[in-house]
């Protein structure tokens, strides 16, 4: 009897190390919602991860209104616009589990601009309402990338704003930095004028015609104004990851007031970053990193310098506390 229990015991060990890593225990793969980034990651080790999203069509905010908001039926990825912002390292595996409720009213998949595969991921995981896929890809490059639903026609799934952005980070991790920040520009295309309070629909051929009513940073007029605006202090280093879903336009980023160290364009983390940068151009379905050294109080404004865009909503602000310092900038009479 000790010698089969012995015998039970090694078979099961043996059966552990050849088991599928689906059938094993995994981490969650690391995720937050706009503005705010997961932490960087330490580890010495790829791991297999676990990205849950579930596709949903949402009603919610736009711009707020005088009398009543305005609203919009929005596809999302965890309902929310834009979509989660994921954080993985070079060489890790993310199994993905993408559900389409039975409540939904088309079918959904994911095009992760990170993924080596057809379709970065939308050959294999397209979902019928009540479905979910689960898909496993490797993290082959570093860098920075946009990640969009890709299910016919990948227009309108675009458009309606499902999008989000994914950092592979390479091995060594990125340099240390005191805040970084999640910002994505994003266009919106409706049959009403910009400010139509109530709820405004989906227009199809304005978006064909590329003449948007709203452009704005993490998916909504004023996203990043007021109480929603980003905020630092005197001294401290600011990352921004700064991804473009278009679907149409190319943004010229730009913070007012500010220079930016470095930039890490279209998003290749490991190449060898420019220096002292006003403005960066950021393509539809692409993205950049920027640094930049706070060292003057005061609010900064982020803009898409095709600047007449602000009043379509792509603006925001940088609020940055702490002392002056009259001899970088101060008025004289």
């Amino acid at each position: 009897m000790r010698r089969l229990r012995q015998w039970t015991r090694t078979a099961a060990a043996i059966a552990a190390l050849a088991m599928p890593l689906a059938a094993q225990e995994m981490a969650d793969a690391p995720i937050s919602y706009a503005p705010e980034v997961p932490a960087p990651i330490h580890r010495d080790q790829p791991a297999t991860l676990r990205l849950n999203l579930e596709t949903s069509e949402v009603q919610g905010l736009l711009m707020e209104g005088i009398s009543e908001p305005t609203e919009y039926i929005f596809w999302t990825f965890n309902g929310r616009v834009p979509g989660p912002f994921v954080r993985v390292r070079q060489g890790d595996t993310l199994e993905l589990h993408l559900s389409n409720p039975k409540n939904s009213s088309m079918s959904h998949n994911i095009d992760l601009h990170a993924v080596t595969g057809p379709g970065g991921g939308a050959a294999i995981t397209l979902a019928q309402p009540g479905e979910t896929k689960i898909a496993r890809m490797k993290m082959l490059k570093a860098g920075l990338y946009v990640y969009h639903c890709a299910a016919p026609p990948v227009t309108d799934h675009i458009a309606n704003g499902m999008y989000g952005l994914i950092l592979v980070e390479p091995p060594q991790g990125l340099p240390k930095v005191d805040r970084e920040y999640y910002v994505l520009q994003s266009e919106f295309y409706t049959k009403e004028e910009l400010g139509f309070e109530g709820l405004t629909t989906y227009d199809r051929e304005k978006a064909s015609e590329e003449k948007p009513t709203y452009v704005v940073f993490n998916g909504r007029y004023g996203g990043l104004t007021e109480d929603r605006a980003l905020k630092a202090k005197v001294g401290e280093k600011a990352r921004i990851f700064f991804g473009n879903a278009g679907p149409n336009l190319v943004s010229s980023f730009h913070v007012i007031g500010e220079i930016f160290d470095k930039v890490y364009a279209e998003g290749a983390i490991e190449s060898q970053p420019l220096a002292n940068v006003q403005t960066t151009l950021v393509p539809a379905g692409g993205a950049a990193v920027v640094e930049f050294a706070l060292e003057v109080p005061g609010s900064y404004t982020l803009v898409d310098h095709s600047i007449f865009r602000i009043e379509k909503g792509a603006v925001g602000a940088l609020k940055v506390e702490g002392e002056e310092a009259p001899e970088i900038y101060s008025a004289v009479e």
